[in-house]
């Protein structure tokens, strides 16, 4: 299988199941319509009347070197494979709802602002040591393993957050682990305090801002309705800059409402933040900022416009890296992670406050999806093998689809909630996924080829 796409006079083919990309000229990107299923002699025919005849047949042959050395029209490689037939998931990662309450009001949020449609409660260090007691004993082998302290807003509930860290570090050489904290705040309640304890504490650090003062306003505010942005900027951009060369994230989220996102991330990218994320808003359509099919053509065109930004600006000195752009072409994720994607419901799980299991953040509150308790260690072999077996050969739509090695099979919060099935991954966050990574590829495209005319 192959896929092959042109942006701006750049030809890009995908090998997708050996993962290798070529940038190609005009003749060779037009003879690949043909190869697979035309005679040599054929081609030669149907594009003589273009292309001189001994170049079309000297492109072939070049079509031909690709196919033997496993570079073009490979063999699926993975199903196979001893690592993927051989594996057993283990518990590598925890997302401890710290806190099921929040001091904003975001009206996208998935999480009922907050509540997860429940009561606001906070968790206490009990339930949290059980929870990385859990993981500590469920990680097999694994020797990295994360935390990230979740809600609602962590903030809330920071004492609890000290006192788990604390005790997780106790944890680790009995254990021979390595455990790596992230903490997701909207950054309302950041302080000096609270900034220097998560630089040296936490790995990993992601700060929720939407953009431009009037889009993130529009979704994003407090709880008596006032704005947040100038609440929240200078506090962002502070911990942003303490970070220097540690990892951070600046998350938003776009929606119908502003599908010039690509704006968005530049304001962001303008206030000195070189590590940024916007992901598209996941609502039911009924809502009036819920991205729609007939939105997607918009959305493409922002981010192929953020795209060539992104290569300007890192031309001229000033660049930034967005999440989605960053693609590793020499050495990538493993061949599990490509197939299986987060691990959801088997790699990765949620505790809540009461300290109940869940596939992710995003199926907490739905009972259906309750795999155990951290207070018991007894988890659902049904759910958690279900989970677990999910990957993109076991997706119709994932078989067919040139993309999969890299989304890996999408979200499978997202495809229960559009089609009640985790196998069935939500089509237009599909479209959107590969969309990206034809502009992610296009960068690498027009970087390498700077760097060898420099």
């Amino acid at each position: 299988m192959i896929h092959k796409f042109t942006k701006d006079d750049t030809n890009i083919l995908i090998d997708v199941n050996s993962g290798a990309v070529h940038v190609v000229d005009k003749l060779v990107y037009e003879i690949l319509d043909y190869y697979e299923d035309t005679k040599k002699n054929e081609i030669v025919e149907l594009l003589g009347t273009k292309y001189d005849r001994n170049l079309i047949l000297e492109a072939i042959e070049e079509v031909d070197t690709l196919v033997k050395n496993n570079l073009l029209f490979t063999k699926e490689r993975y199903l196979e494979h001893e690592s993927f037939k051989s594996r057993k998931p283990v518990v590598k990662a925890l997302c401890l709802h710290i806190s099921h309450d929040c001091n904003i009001r975001c009206e996208y949020c998935f999480a009922s602002q907050g509540d997860f449609k429940g009561q606001r409660m906070l968790m206490d260090f009990d339930a949290g040591k059980k929870a990385i007691d859990f993981l500590l004993d469920n990680s097999g082998s694994r020797k990295n393993l994360e935390v990230d302290f979740f809600g609602g807003e962590p903030l809330m509930n920071f004492e609890v957050v000290k006192q788990i860290v604390t005790y997780a570090r106790s944890k680790e050489i009995e254990y021979d682990k390595n455990l790596r904290f992230t903490i997701t705040t909207n950054a309302l309640a950041l302080n000096e305090d609270t900034m220097k304890y998560i630089n040296d504490n936490m790995y990993n650090v992601v700060l929720s801002i939407d953009g431009r003062k009037s889009v993130n306003d529009k979704m994003r505010s407090t709880i008596s309705g006032e704005g947040t942005y100038s609440l929240i900027v200078d506090n962002i951009t502070k911990m942003a800059k303490l970070r220097k060369e540690k990892n951070y994230y600046v998350r938003g989220t776009f929606t119908r409402h502003n599908l010039d996102f690509a704006h968005d991330v530049l304001h962001l990218a303008d206030l000195g933040i070189k590590s940024l994320s916007i992901e598209p808003v996941v609502a039911s359509p009924e809502n009036d900022y819920a991205i729609r099919e007939e939105d997607l053509d918009e959305v493409f065109k922002s981010y192929e416009y953020l795209a060539e930004q992104y290569v300007k600006r890192n031309k001229e000195g000033n660049g930034f890296s967005f999440f989605h752009y960053m693609i590793d072409l020499e050495q990538g994720p493993c061949i599990i992670k490509r197939i299986t994607g987060c691990g959801a419901g088997a790699e990765y799980l949620a505790i809540t406050p009461e300290g109940d299991i869940y596939p992710c953040h995003q199926f907490v509150g739905d009972d259906n999806f309750r795999i155990g308790s951290v207070h018991t260690g007894e988890i659902s072999n049904k759910l958690y093998n279900e989970f677990s077996g999910a990957h993109v050969y076991n997706k119709e739509e994932c078989n067919t689809c040139w993309a999969k090695f890299y989304c890996s099979g999408g979200c499978h919060a997202n495809a229960y909630n559009f089609n009640k099935d985790i196998h069935i991954p939500y089509k237009i966050g599909c479209e959107m996924e590969k969309k990206r990574i034809e502009c992610a590829l296009w960068i690498k495209a027009v970087q390498l080829e700077e760097g060898l005319n420099d």
